[in-house]
């Protein structure tokens, strides 16, 4: 399949997948077709079990939208929330690489995957700096990140439309792991690689169950936990987890 704006590749159960639109990496209309299309491809991919989304280049993740591409603000707009939302919602794990800056648009982006892991570099900072520019965050970012790092912590980068470095990321909850410079991919592929070992059908359930349950009431959220439990309990997989238990051997997970 023939990408214009990004890169897709495919390493043994993993898919990657790099927004390439250098320097900055904006994010066009182009680019969320081109994602959508890449989420398609790997969601149908029964091999696959985890995704990488990167940045190419050495500079950054993304800058965030293409400000060229103003015209189609309110149309490229509704196309990145439901894109980004479709990643939070995703059956698959989705690992953000941050090779640099993630502003605006790309720390929604990041900040609609499961994991994220951002290199440790003094250039590579992260946030939503919109409210300088006398906007807002519209693909997500209002509601994402007081969800990861709580309210106090997300009106004060929001309001304030604060940069920070991958520590002062990490100490807040927004991401997962700092890298060292030139170790970004080696670990988010190893991350990546742990994630695909996990039982695929039950790592789709509790991502669901998650994902749900912060956007309704305990009570609807136990309902989905419910259900997904029943389902799992019922599959291969789970006796295969038992059995590896009793036997002290590690689980070869199948997605049955």
């Amino acid at each position: 399949m023939a990408y214009e704006t990004i890169i897709v590749e495919k390493e043994g159960n993993i898919g990657i997948i790099t927004l390439n639109r250098p320097p900055a990496n904006a994010v066009n209309f182009a680019l969320l077709e081109d994602l959508d299309r890449a989420l398609d491809q790997f969601e149908e991919d029964k091999e696959v079990r985890a995704l990488i989304i990167t940045g190419a280049g050495e500079k950054g993740f993304s800058a965030g939208f293409d400000v060229t591409e103003a015209a189609r603000a309110a149309e490229i707009g509704n196309k990145g929330r439901a894109v980004f939302t479709r990643i939070e919602r995703y059956p698959k794990p989705v690992v953000a690489a941050m090779n640099g800056y993630a502003l605006g648009g790309g720390c929604e982006l990041a900040m609609a995957c499961h994991f994220r892991v951002m290199v440790g570099t003094e250039k590579a900072k992260i946030g939503c700096p919109e409210v300088n520019l006398g906007i807002i965050p519209g693909w997500g970012g209002t509601q994402r990140m007081p969800r990861l790092i709580g309210k106090t912590r997300a009106m004060d980068m929001l309001i304030f439309g604060k940069r920070i470095n991958a520590p002062e990321a990490l100490d807040i909850g927004l991401i997962n792991k700092v890298s060292q410079p030139g170790e970004l991919m080696n670990d988010a592929k190893d991350l990546a690689h742990r994630l695909a070992k996990q039982a695929p059908l039950a790592v789709k359930a509790i991502l669901e169950s998650v994902t749900v349950g912060l956007e309704t009431t305990l009570e609807e959220g136990l309902k989905v936990e419910g259900k997904n439990l029943n389902m799992v309990s019922s599959t291969k997989d789970a006796i295969e987890g038992m059995t590896a238990f009793l036997e002290k051997r590690e689980a070869q997970f199948k997605g049955e």
